[in-house]
This record gives structure tokens, C-alpha cells and sequence, in this order.
């Protein structure tokens, strides 16, 4: 696979990095997309101006501290991650609004009322929850393209991937690609082994669910596990030793072996290091 990123232009001035976001994201080839959406992406990438996720996520911070507060965009977004698959151009929209949309339902679950009252009022909520209704009626089938997770990479976005594919630049990045057909092997490869061992029935349904996403998605797309803005914000010794896709691997091997032991220890090891970055999150 020959997978390189687009020219992007270069900042005049930097902006500090937003350090503690992880992505998930499937870029497809221009066949996927219908008109006038297909020439509309073409004309992007010909213009060679397409911003990093660092810039995608101060975007979406910056209407968090507007008065009033913008829980989320009024429209969606008109940018996108581009790459080149083998020497074809292949597109990640970044579909802001719709994220924000469902990140917003995600809060309501997991945040206790007077927290979310305080960062998002009630008329905030309701407001874009009613607007996402009204737009989930002429659009059922949307999904988006990118998954974001906090203080993380969820160790079952590591199965998708293997070690061959890794690409860290101290200070800049550590990502994965993989071309879907290996992503949607793998998955079912290690989905069958979690099934069938003890103890793994929570990895194997957050496989169950990130498979149903990819199956949206065109066969020639490409898969990209990326680390964001954690390589700004954890130790660069740490992050150039993180062999996170390999070791996950070796715990599956060992599983399919038979040797649950050495596969629990491996997994607990792998645990134990993505636990410690999780717990910068309640750090001052």
C-alpha cells in the first residue's frame, strides 16, 4: 500500500496543539461519493488546502466558548481529510455537524445533569436535538466517517491494524493505515478468536460494533487509526517504545494457541499503559 497524505499549506503563525483527541477514520475513493458532492471533493483536493485534525478540532472548541454557546455547528462542515490509496485520491469528510450531533446524545448518557446544565443548557440541548431530528428524516442512512476518542486509542481499534503499518514522527504524529479489505479481515480473524475465548465478551461487542461501521463503507477505502494530539502531550520515549497494534496481536496469537495465560498478561500489560494516559484526564 502506498498511502501519502495531501500538500497542505504551511501556518504562518502555529496555534497551540489541542493534545488529548484520537481518531478512527475511513477515507473513501470519489466513486463513493454522488454529485454534486464527487466534483466538489475532486475541486478540494485539486486546490491542495485541506487542514489538519488540529485545526478541525479548535474549529469545533471555538463555538464552546462563544456566548451563546454553540453545542453544534449551524452547517456542515465543507472540508475533509484527503490521501492518496496506491495513487488514487481517497477522501475523509470531516461531517462536523453530524458528529456533534451525536457526540452531544453521547453526553447526555454519561454526564450527570447539573455538569452538562453548566457546559451546555438545557435550550442548547433541546434545540439541537430537535434540529437533528429534522435532518435525520431526509438523511437515515448517515454515518459519519471518523470516530473520536478521549485520552485513548480504545484497544479494539488496534485489531483493525498491524505493526508493519506504523508511522511515528516524534513531536508530529503516530498513525496507521490499512486498506479496508485488511481491516474488515482482521476484524472478523479476531472477532472469531474473542468469541471463543473467556473473558473478552466486552473487546469482541466493540468489534461487533465498529464492523457494522466499516460494512457502510466503499471495499477500496482506506482505514486510518491516528493518535491526534496525544503525541503533544505524552512522553516522546513512551510513544516511540508504543507498539500498541503488535502487542494486541500477539495476545490474539496466544489466544488462538491456546495459551489463555500468556494472553491475559498481555492484555492486562496493554491495559494497565492505556489506563495510565486515560487518567490525564482527571489531572489538573
Amino acid at each position: 500500500m502506498n498511502a501519502s497524505p495531501e500538500r497542505r499549506p504551511a501556518s504562518a503563525r502555529p496555534a497551540p496543539n489541542v493534545p488529548y483527541a484520537s481518531y478512527l477514520r475511513v477515507y473513501e475513493p470519489l466513486a463513493a461519493f454522488a454529485e454534486p458532492e464527487r466534483t466538489h471533493w475532486a475541486d478540494y483536493a485539486r486546490r491542495g488546502a485541506s487542514p489538519t485534525a488540529q485545526d478541525e478540532l479548535r474549529r469545533s472548541l471555538s463555538d464552546l466558548v462563544r456566548v451563546p454557546v454553540v453545542g453544534v455547528p449551524e452547517r456542515e462542515s465543507a472540508d475533509a481529510f484527503t490521501a492518496r490509496l496506491n495513487g488514487t485520491l481517497v477522501v475523509c469528510p470531516w461531517r462536523t455537524r453530524l458528529r456533534g450531533w451525536l457526540a452531544l446524545r453521547e453526553l447526555v448518557a454519561e454526564f450527570p445533569r447539573p455538569v452538562l446544565d453548566a457546559a451546555l443548557p438545557p435550550t442548547v440541548r433541546r434545540r439541537a436535538h430537535e434540529e437533528y431530528e429534522r435532518w435525520r428524516e431526509g438523511h437515515p442512512d448517515a454515518r459519519p466517517w471518523i470516530r473520536t476518542a478521549v485520552w485513548q486509542v480504545p484497544l479494539r481499534w488496534f485489531v483493525l491494524v498491524a505493526d508493519d503499518e506504523r508511522e511515528y514522527l516524534p513531536g508530529e504524529r503516530l498513525r496507521y493505515r490499512t486498506p479496508m479489505v485488511q481491516a474488515r479481515r482482521r476484524l472478523a480473524r479476531g472477532l472469531r478468536t474473542l468469541r471463543a475465548a473467556e473473558g473478552y465478551g466486552a473487546m469482541a461487542e466493540g468489534l461487533v460494533e465498529v464492523g457494522s461501521w466499516l460494512e457502510e463503507f466503499h471495499p477500496r477505502s482506506m482505514v486510518e487509526l491516528d493518535y491526534g494530539g496525544l503525541p503533544h502531550a505524552l512522553p516522546a520515549d513512551g510513544l516511540a517504545a508504543d507498539r500498541s497494534a503488535r502487542d494486541l496481536g500477539r495476545a490474539l496469537e496466544a489466544l488462538r494457541a491456546g495459551d489463555a495465560e500468556r494472553a491475559a498478561e498481555i492484555h492486562a500489560d496493554l491495559a494497565l499503559r492505556w489506563r495510565a494516559v486515560r487518567e490525564r484526564l482527571f489531572a489538573n
